[in-house]
């Protein structure tokens, strides 16, 4: 059986990169707002999420606050998936409630690989 996947991400480029990576190794469902997100996402629970922190109208973070606030999400692992590389962004992300976090541009896939492989026994 597949591992479901959700796919927080503004940016159609990314969004394609990110299915070059993992497509055939994950089911992936794209949303391209914090809106759609939350409610795609409460309507088909996936296994994991990997969460754009710039979003357009709601950001990732306030994405995050809302999935951790509803009982039957809070436990979903979420793993940020951001531009925002600079030092300290990190770990402000992981005390923020992200378990675990990626910086984009992903230039190694193998880093985005074992993030969902530490949350997903992948």
């Amino acid at each position: 059986m597949t591992r479901r996947i959700a796919l927080v991400e503004d940016n159609a480029d990314n969004r394609l990169l990110v299915h070059a990576l993992l497509d055939g190794l994950f089911a992936l469902t794209d949303y391209e707002t914090g809106a759609a997100a939350l409610a795609g996402i409460a309507a088909s629970r996936p296994e994991l999420v990997l969460l754009d922190v710039s979003l357009p109208e709601m950001d990732g973070t306030e994405v995050l606050r809302r999935l951790r606030a509803d009982p039957a999400l809070a436990g979903l692992p979420v793993v940020a998936l951001t531009a925002h590389a600079m030092t300290g962004d990190r770990e402000r992300y992981l005390v923020f409630g992200f378990d675990d976090y990626v910086a984009k541009p992903i230039v190694d896939e193998q880093l985005l690989l074992d993030a969902i492989a530490r949350h997903l026994g992948a």
